[in-house]
């Protein structure tokens, strides 16, 4: 007997006079029973089925108001006709009619489902003959199923089942039809999701792994072997006993999250957004833990349940397909050797016991896969023995020679290597083998910087280094696959790749500790010293070249060749390379753009210049310096500009200025600055750059107060993404100001919205800045995540300048309110190095006092500290 939500419902209808507002308080009151009795604990399978019941009950005497006497049945349809309701679903019924309503039952109809409406439940409806039914059904896979999973409420139960009767397999969907449809459904379903279980806010009833998944096990099960309940599947030795609960107690877990998004939003909602996971993860008792946020914790357990369902859908499918699509046709066995041969294209053991004889084989299979390209995957009969046996693979496994020499092996082929590892992951072998991995499955890290869990990134950032190897995708990273041809030994880099974030999750560096565990990894495989020291190097240090380009002036040699030293050699060099690529790309491919390609290939090019001449042999700064000018003055030439502008020009600028731009920049910008007559109205052009892989917004204007403040909120309120900014002033007042600058999106700026951005500009800067721009609102994601700003003072005493490093919550109009900031404490601002981590923005500023000298009185410092903090955090 269903948990009752409101006991004698009759009596209370009864109550009183008026039917509308006694049925609106019911379900009113049927609405916060349930909440109370989520609360205090009650199973979440015993509300979903109440709540399913009690509208049953409400629907059948608003039927016996407005329908008694016609005609007609009521019946219910999709996720309520299975008898699932959460506390915000669709309640989806249909009224099934022996001849489309006319008159008098027409206009019952129209009053019945108004009255649904008023007293407060969301009707999906449809009014349909048999004839209707049927001819829908045909067309529409999507309707037959919702037919299928039909349960009659009230009215004439012969109608419902003629209806039951004419849409079944026999007559219409013959259930091989109807599985191959479902099928690309599913396919279709998965590819709008990336085809991962591992969103960043993911749909728990659409993802991969999501309840769409199990309902789709479950309308295979009725279509085909006319069952009714999932436990048919143990019947029909489809399901071991394990699987079967697993497969509930999965479904359960996905139920309870769903239950608690509805009645914390109050409406119909699938998404795991943010700021529900945080709220969930509370109500569900996790607390935060020195490195593992409540809300991660929470998370993890969401992922690793989508894991499993995910497994059990990819293996039930494929059964179903044999018992189904290939029913009456002969296994085509072709032997591969002792153990394996292939079944109709999918591989599988030549004996259920080869596992506990040989465990070695268990590797061995994937090996195979990738040296028969040709089959299709694994028999879902061996995904499960492989399951069974995971077990074996124990510390005595992992020694023996036979089973190092195999992994090796598999990291060895010239293909596969991803689809392997993806497939040994899946199976549970992958974490059996290398048992740390275990710790990073399902862990996500809650912020926009991570859009995969640890696990899924890690097989991503492999992904993306088996593409460098592909001649068909050389077209991506063109550097890339030349470095890529000339590696020793690649297996290398995707043993650094395995290892780089294994230890995330742990506490402390979790590079380091990853090297440690790197380092034990390759001595265990009997990799060389050599060997093993780089990958362990490769591991510790796989975040310094994203650092050193991304935060750092990269046109400065004295950083060139610090970055050089730390790296040592060529080798180094192009592994430490890829491995940055590939790693930034599987972090947020959406994050991915060209102005970071850019960075990273003009750091190579200028490092392995610096390690061709020698780190002995440092290139200086004055050498640089005249090679650019040299270089820029013969451009400008050729342009018709006289040698005596150009240098008196370039006498009012800095060093800094020719050590930051190259040759072609400065030409350009001197050509701009040459050819204006005056400086007092804004002079603004935009040109692509294809070296720095983004658009530059060069303004030139007489210099004033808060004019960089000015142009930086100009720019954000065009919806442009700022990557770096270089500020220079000449002796005679002149600012120049440079912006580097991409689409919110990534993308360069089109050829039409240029002109657009120009003229904005040149209007704006027209007018001075008085008061604090007004910045865009914060987007929904940024909300919810909060932190306090960090600042760090450093002092470059090469060039005589403060660098500032300031971490903070990233939002619109950051950069223009820490510019304000800094004109208010009389401070010139020479360049912006702009980085945004997730949420989080890391910028670093180059600044200097008024004089154009480093700022050194820890006076100074602690007032500007304290009103950059007092803004920043407001």
């Amino acid at each position: 007997m269903p948990l009752s939500l409101i006991p004698d419902l009759d009596a209370q209808l009864a109550a009183s006079g008026t039917p509308l507002e006694d049925f609106r308080q019911i379900i009113k009151a049927s609405k916060a029973h349930l909440a109370e009795r989520f609360a205090a604990g009650d199973d979440v399978e015993e509300l979903v089925h109440a709540r399913s019941h009690f509208i049953d009950q409400v629907l059948i005497r608003a039927w016996q108001q407005f329908l008694q006497d016609q005609n007609a049945a009521l019946v219910a349809v999709g996720g309520y006709g299975r008898g699932e309701l959460h506390p915000a679903s669709d309640v989806d019924v249909l009224i099934l009619v022996d001849q489309t309503p006319q008159g008098q039952v027409a206009e019952q109809l129209e009053q019945l489902i108004t009255f649904l409406w008023d007293i407060g439940l969301e009707v999906g409806h449809s009014v349909r003959t048999l004839e209707q039914c049927v001819e829908a059904a045909k067309s529409d896979v999507t309707i037959v199923t919702n037919l299928m999973e039909s349960r009659f409420l009230a009215g004439e139960e012969n109608l419902f089942r003629d209806m039951r009767q004419a849409t079944g397999p026999d007559r219409i969907w013959p259930s091989n039809e109807f599985f191959s449809a479902k099928c690309e459904e599913q396919k279709a379903r998965h590819a709008r999701f990336g085809d991962t279980a591992y969103n960043l806010e993911p749909n728990i009833k659409s993802n991969p792994g999501g309840l769409r998944d199990i309902q789709m096990i479950g309308w295979v099960v009725k279509r085909h072997f006319r069952a009714e309940r999932l436990s048919e599947l143990l019947h029909q030795g489809f399901l071991t006993d394990a699987e079967y609960h697993a497969l509930k107690a999965g479904q359960k877990h996905l139920w309870k999250i769903r239950f608690a998004l509805h009645l914390l939003t109050g409406r119909h909602e699938d998404r795991l957004l943010f700021e529900h996971q945080r709220a969930i993860a509370r109500q569900f008792g996790y607390c935060d833990e020195d490195s593992n946020l409540a809300v991660e914790q929470f998370m993890q357990a969401y992922y690793r349940t989508v894991m499993e369902l995910n497994r059990l859908n990819e293996m039930l499918l494929q059964l179903f397909q044999e018992a189904i699509l290939y029913q009456n046709q002969p296994c085509d066995t072709l032997k591969i050797n002792k153990r394996f041969q292939s079944c109709n294209g999918y591989l599988e053991v030549s004996n259920n016991a080869i596992f506990v004889r040989y465990p070695i084989a268990i590797l061995e299979l994937f090996l195979i896969l990738q040296e028969h390209p040709e089959l299709e995957g694994v028999r879902a009969s061996t995904i499960r023995l492989i399951r069974a046996h995971l077990h074996l693979i124990d510390e005595r496994y992992r020694k023996d020679i036979r089973a190092r020499s195999l992994f090796l092996e598999i990291l060895r082929q010239p293909t596969g290597i991803t689809n392997v590892l993806r497939r040994m992951h899946r199976y549970g072998v992958l974490e059996a083998y290398i048992p740390a991995f275990a710790n990073i499955t399902g862990r996500m890290q809650f912020d926009l910087f991570h859009v995969y869990t640890v696990d899924e990134h890690t097989l991503m950032l492999l992904r993306n280094l088996r593409r460098f190897s592909v001649a068909e995708f050389e077209h991506e990273f063109p550097l890339c696959s030349r470095v890529f041809r000339q590696l020793a030994k690649p297996e290398l880099l995707y043993i650094a790749g395995l290892f780089h974030d294994i230890a995330k999750g742990r506490g402390g560096d979790h590079a380091q500790q990853g090297a440690v565990d790197a380092r034990e990894f390759c001595k265990l495989h009997d990799l060389s010293d050599y060997d093993a020291n780089l990958v362990a190097w490769l591991v510790s240090k796989h975040l310094l070249m994203s650092v050193t380009a991304q935060r750092k002036d990269i046109e400065d040699p004295l950083v060139v060749q610090e970055f050089a030293a730390e790296v040592g050699d060529r080798s180094r060099l192009d592994y430490l390379y890829l491995l940055t690529v590939a790693d930034i790309r599987a972090t947020n491919p959406k994050r991915w753009t060209s102005w970071k390609a850019s960075l990273l290939n003009r750091l190579y090019h200028s490092t392995r210049q610096a390690l061709l001449r020698g780190l002995k042999s440092p290139m200086g700064q004055d050498e640089l310096i005249q090679a650019k000018q040299t270089e820029a003055r013969r451009l400008l030439a050729n342009q018709g500009f006289d040698l005596e502008s150009i240098n008196q020009l370039w006498s009012a600028l800095s060093l800094e200025y020719f050590l930051q731009n190259d040759p072609e920049e400065i030409a350009w910008h001197g050509s701009m600055v040459l050819s204006a007559k005056n400086f007092e109205k804004p002079l603004v052009a935009l040109r692509k750059s294809i070296p720095r892989g983004c658009n530059e917004i060069f303004i030139v204007q007489k210099d004033r107060r808060n004019l960089f403040a000015q142009c930086t909120a100009l720019i954000d309120q065009l919806h442009l993404n700022i990557l770096e900014a270089r500020i220079k002033t000449t002796d005679d007042g002149i600012a120049l100001n440079s912006f580097f600058v991409l689409e919110v999106d990534g993308s360069h700026i089109a050829a039409g919205r240029a002109e657009e951005i120009q003229q904005a500009l040149e209007t704006g800067l027209r007018n001075s800045l008085d008061g604090i721009p007004q910045a865009r609102p914060l987007p929904r994601r940024l909300q919810q995540f909060s932190s306090k700003s960090e600042i760090s003072i450093t002092q470059d005493e090469a060039n005589q300048h403060t660098l500032l490093r300031i971490k903070s919550m990233d939002r619109p109009g950051l950069l223009s309110l820490i510019a304000w900031v800094l004109a208010e404490q009389n401070l010139r601002l020479l360049s912006a190095k702009v980085t945004t981590v997730g949420a989080q923005a890391d910028d670093v500023f180059t600044i200097t006092d008024a004089g154009g000298r480093g700022l050194t009185d820890d006076t100074r410092l602690k007032e500007l500290k304290s009103a950059l903090l007092e803004r920043l955090d407001a």
